[in-house]
């Protein structure tokens, strides 16, 4: 499985849009909007870096990290 596979790429638009919609009160598309347009969104997307292997809770902690910092690298998923 590859991180550009459709049903992988849906499943993680799915769980990330929806928490970021939970966490920070965005309706659903607009949270997929934050999501689609994130580096940590390109990051996923690429398959060399297999980020995928994390769950969506831990793509969303780098989302999160991002929004946070400017950076995802800077949460704790990927600094260990």
């Amino acid at each position: 499985m590859t991180a550009t596979d459709a049903h992988t790429m849906e499943r993680y638009d799915r769980h990330v849009s929806r928490a970021i919609a939970d966490r920070h009160a965005y309706d659903e598309l607009t949270a997929l909007r934050l999501f689609m347009g994130s580096e940590t969104y390109r990051m996923l997307a690429d398959d060399d870096l297999k980020l995928w292997h994390f769950g969506p809770a831990a793509v969303f902690d780098l989302w999160e990290a991002e929004r946070a910092t400017g950076d995802p690298r800077n949460s704790p998923y990927l600094r260990a």
